[in-house]
Order: structure tokens, then sequence, then C-alpha cells
């Protein structure tokens, strides 16, 4: 009964209503579990992780896709970021975009396919003239007796095998056509994807890396931090300045092909911007096919066009990208080179075009760790004179009388 009175006397006091239940408390009641429990339990998430990836791989395609944007436009909205807000930066940059990609996107599309249809139309008569110009030079390699066949036997088995690719090509080209014909909306989708996950990678960078740092223990949450800043600067570093010096490439490549008179000029560029991707080797891939066109045109031509794009090359590669990315990558050129040859192998173009960021990734992290990690041996050292044993969790050349650690960095006294 006393106690049916203290409740009802709470009850009537307004703490809670009379026959209810008490509030729910603010805090949280633990519940213990066993290492095993724990190591199953983040197991388990683990492979539902996973699965979720594997049956919806929309979700990593946006993810990675939106992470690259953002490694992009982090660049230019850190430089805004000195002079302004940093939201202030992001809305620039991504309003920036968005005017890029609804006014000047179209144009270049429309003027490419123009140029590419013109091409298609002119393939036949390039075919004729260089089928001409090579009729008489085997005319007169035939003639020195340096080859056997005649003229005719050589262009009917090429007619043969030009007519086989390029029916192989055509059903490549129409297959293309109708998958991004019916893909549209979908493509549409992905690209708004791109961009709603990029910036909100922006504008939550803070939130997430300090969820990162509350992953690990709290005297390694300044490592981590310091990883992340690495990270970013490399990263962002290199794919922006990536950016705008295939932009130049390509701009460049087209006003000088239009001042030259060569055709195509704005396709051409674009194909240079897009080979110029790939180190090294995307200066000269971009500039077979503007050589070849220019041969239509005249010798001369073909030689100034080659000129043109060895100035590119050079000025990319000794004053652009020093410039603009500095020591994003700090890696040798022959590492770099056989990097993209790996890549290539591996994954084909997309993993040539993704060579270089993962060799700037493993730099960071070759670099991160390597200050840090250290051997830590439980062996006797300087045993037999006068040595002392080295417990288990003491590395060798540490001092633990004195309490201090000497660098990992130098080599042990054993």
């Amino acid at each position: 009964p006393a106690v049916a009175r203290a409740a009802g006397g709470v009850a009537a006091g307004g703490r809670w209503p009379a026959g209810g239940a008490a509030p729910p408390r603010d805090e949280v009641s633990p519940i213990p579990i066993s290492p095993r429990v724990r190591t199953g339990l983040v197991v388990a998430g683990l492979v539902a992780l996973l699965w979720l990836l594997w049956s919806a791989p929309t979700v990593p395609r946006l993810l990675l896709g939106g992470g690259v944007l953002a490694l992009v436009l982090s660049f230019p909205v850190r430089l805004l970021s000195r002079r302004m807000p940093r939201p202030l930066a992001i809305l620039l940059v991504v309003a920036g975009l968005l005017v890029v990609a609804a006014v000047v996107l179209p144009l270049l599309i429309v003027t490419a396919v123009d140029q590419l249809t013109q091409l298609v139309g002119a393939v036949p008569g390039y075919a004729a003239e260089a089928e001409t110009w090579l009729r008489g030079v085997l005319t007169e390699v035939q003639r020195r007796g340096w080859m056997a066949q005649g003229p005719d036997d050589v262009f009917s088995r090429l007619q043969e095998e030009a007519i086989a690719r390029g029916q192989t090509a055509a059903q490549w080209l129409l297959g293309q056509a109708l998958g991004a014909a019916s893909g549209t909306v979908g493509t549409l989708f992905q690209l708004f994807g791109f961009l709603f996950v990029a910036v909100y990678l922006l504008a939550d960078f803070g939130r997430f890396k300090r969820a990162s740092q509350g992953l690990v223990a709290a005297r390694y949450r300044d490592d981590v931090a310091m990883l992340w800043r690495a990270l970013d600067q490399s990263l962002s570093r290199y794919l922006g300045g990536l950016l705008l010096s295939v932009t130049i490439q390509g701009v460049a490549a087209t006003v000088a092909l239009t001042l030259l008179g060569v055709p195509y000029a704005l396709l051409l560029g674009l194909w240079m911007s897009v080979t110029a991707v790939l180190p090294y080797v995307g200066a000269f891939l971009g500039a077979i096919p503007a050589v070849a066109a220019a041969l239509f045109v005249s010798p001369l031509t073909a030689v100034g066009v080659a000129l043109v794009y060895l100035a590119i090359n050079q000025f990319e590669g000794n004053l652009l990208t020093p410039r603009i990315q500095g020591d994003a990558v700090r890696v040798h050129p022959l590492l770099i080179f056989l990097a993209v040859v790996a890549g290539g192998q591996v994954a084909g173009l997309l993993g040539a075009a993704l060579a270089v960021p993962a060799l700037a990734i493993g730099r960071v992290m070759v670099d991160f760790f390597g200050e840090r990690l250290y051997v830590r041996r439980g062996e006797m050292v300087g045993a037999g004179s006068g040595g002392r044993a080295l417990g288990p969790g003491t590395a060798v050349g540490d001092d633990p009388e004195r309490g201090v650690r000497a660098d990992p960095g130098r080599s042990s006294p054993g």
C-alpha cells in the first residue's frame, strides 16, 4: 500500500501519468557479448554488405564515379576556399559544371557528330586516293623484283579483309548506338547520381574524416587525419590537374589543326583530349589520326601537324604538368609507364587510365606506413657480452631502462 500511495503521489505530481509506465531513460543498457560473438557480427555485416554490392552493382558504380568526380572538383574548391567560405566555393564549382554540361557539351557533341558524319562520307574518297598511291608503290616494288605478287592480288585480299572488318565494325557501332539510345534515361540518372554523391562528399568531407578517425584508437587519430590529408592532396591535385591538362591539350590541337587547314579539327582535338589521359603514349596515339588526315591535304601539312603535336607534348610534359600537378604522384617515370602497361593488360583502356591514380594511392600508403611500422623482437641483444633480454613488447633499438624508443628507421644494435 505504501508503494501504491507513493506511485499515486508521483503520478499526481505530474511526473508520469497514473497507471502508466515510467518514461524511457536516456542511458543505454550495455549488453555484454563475447569476442567470438563480436567477430561473428562483424563478419556477418561484411558478408551482407558484399552481397548487397554484388546484387546492386549500380551502388558501387555510383560511389566510385561520385568519388572520382568529388576528387576532381575538390581541386578548384580548395583554391576558391582560400578566398571564400567552402559552401560558397562548392556552389560556384557545381554551378560552373552544370553550365558547361548544359551549354558547352551539347555544342561540342553536335559539332563532333557533324564532323564524324562528314568523315564517314569522305572515307571512300580517302580510300580511293590511298589505293592509287599504294598501287603505284606496289607496281614499282614488283618491277624491281622485290615482290612476286602483283598489285591486283594484294588489293583483292585487302578488300576481302576490309569488307569483313567493316561489317564487324558496323555491327558493333549499330549495337552501341542502339544501346546508347535505349539507355539514355539510365545514363542521365547515373550522371545525376555521380553529381549527387560528389556534392555530398565535398560538403561532408570533414564528417566522413571524423567518422573514420573514430574507428581507431585515440592515439592513432592524428595519423588517420594525416593519411586523409595526404590522399586528398595527392589524388585531387592529380585528377584536377589532369582534367585541366587534357582540356588545354585538346583546345591547342583543335586551334592548330584549324589554322593549318586540316579537316575535322574539332573531332581530332577531342580525340587528343581522350588519349592525353594516358601518360607518355597518349600524345602519340592522339597524333596518328591527325597526321593521317593532314597527309590528304599535303605532305608539308602533315609535317607541320607532327611538329605541332610534338610541341604540345613537350609543353605538357615540361611546363604544364609540373606547374599544375607538381609532386602529386612523386613516382619514377619508368614505374608510371610500367603501371600503365600493366593496367592496360589487366583491364584494358580503363585499367591504363586508372593506373596512375592507383600508383599515387600506393605511394601515399607506402610513405605513411613506412614511417610508422617497425619490427618488434623478443630476442637477446648483445648476448654473451653483458647484453640484456628485451621483452616481447620492446622493439630492437629501444631503451627500456630510459623509457625512450629508438628511431624505427635506424638499424638496431642487434
